[in-house]
């Protein structure tokens, strides 16, 4: 089955990477000049690529495409030249097994017929040969090649598309597992098995039990395609019972939580309820409190009105007072004057009797 991958390699000291994206059925040629991200400076303008898509397994040519790659672009997007989508297989989602990017040439000088005769497919021992020859032999050129092939900083849609096709090509793969891989396996799902299904419930651990699962059925000999797919069922069964578990679970803690809930509440009403009472207790003293306030404050009033009344009176009469203080004045003097005389009238009369009783 293809995959994703990147091709490296090196011409005139400038490396190049063929990276083809199955999933997004695209091939892309990226220039990493002297292990950077820039191209070098004493390119061309422009360079010629040719890209050839073999089938491995037939060896011979399935497509060829050329574009002109541009220096001052750091990537150039094939899929026009080489559209992977005929090729992908349409009831399966992923391109047909035997499709494989095999070689890429570019050429800086615009030199033509490059690869008429150099670009074939090669056997294995020609490769390993090629390989060594091509494979550079400095530590900084080795340093390099290893930095160019591992991605700097890959995006979320890189990571994803990756592992998506990973476990597209795990998923119809047909790996023969040993026997000691195949009782790790069971082991792992007794393991498994003894824990409750709740324990599961949203846990990572299922991964390593499709694992399992897939080495279990794939190690079954005796068992038919349709036990098998049983066994292989029985994954997405223990998903389902781990949901419910955890669902019933959470069912009874609700019912937990309500009873706690209620309880608390009624103790809450208890004790609003006592309180209620003394607030009632208390509102009744403060009522009788409050009439025998009404009562005095009546009184106080009234008590106040009687002195408003009767100083208003006392101002009155001393104002009147006032007005005749004058002539009450003028009476005492003459009084005072009067007095004076009886006192002297008094006295002649007194001296009078006094010297007749002498005589007598």
């Amino acid at each position: 089955m293809a995959t994703n991958g990147d091709f490296l390699s090196t011409r005139r000291g400038s490396m190049w990477i063929i990276r083809h994206f199955f999933a997004l059925l695209q091939i892309q040629l990226r220039c990493l000049g002297d292990g950077g991200l820039m191209p070098k400076l004493d390119w061309q303008s422009s360079t010629n690529s040719i890209v050839k898509l073999l089938l491995q397994k037939r060896h011979s040519l399935l497509a060829v495409g050329m574009a002109e790659f541009k220096a001052n672009k750091l990537c150039l997007d094939l899929s026009s030249l080489l559209p992977l989508w005929e090729f992908q297989n349409p009831e399966r989602g992923y391109l047909v097994n035997d499709v494989c990017l095999l070689e890429a040439y570019v050429s800086t000088d615009r030199t033509e017929g490059l690869i008429s005769h150099e670009f074939m497919i090669k056997t294995d021992s020609d490769r390993h040969k090629t390989d060594e020859a091509d494979s550079p032999t400095h530590p900084s050129e080795q340093s390099v090649l290893s930095q160019a092939l591992e991605p700097a900083d890959p995006t979320e849609e890189d990571m994803i598309t990756f592992f998506t096709s990973l476990e597209s090509e795990l998923s119809n793969s047909n790996i023969v597992f040993s026997q000691e891989e195949a009782k790790k396996a069971l082991a792992t799902l007794e393991e498994a098995l003894d824990r409750t299904p709740a324990h599961f419930y949203g846990s990572r651990e299922f991964t390593s039990l499709e694992l399992a699962f897939k080495i279990l059925a794939s190690f079954y000999c005796p068992s038919t395609v349709e036990q098998k797919k049983e066994l292989l069922a029985m994954l997405e069964s223990l998903k389902e019972l781990a949901d419910r578990a955890a669902k019933a679970m959470q069912d009874k803690n609700c019912l937990a939580e309500k009873e706690s809930f209620k309880l608390t509440t009624t103790n809450k009403l208890g004790r609003n309820l006592i309180r209620y009472k003394e607030v009632e207790s208390e509102v009744a003293v403060l009522h009788v409190q409050v009439e025998e306030a009404e009562k005095k404050r009546k009184i106080i009033l009234a008590e106040r009105k009687e002195l408003f009344k009767s100083s208003k009176k006392m101002k009155m009469e001393l104002e009147a007072l006032e007005k005749q203080w004058a002539e009450y004045e003028a009476m005492a003097k003459v009084a005072e004057e009067e007095e004076k005389s009886v006192e002297a009238e008094w006295g002649r009369i007194k001296d009078f009797i006094s010297s007749i009783n002498r005589k007598i």
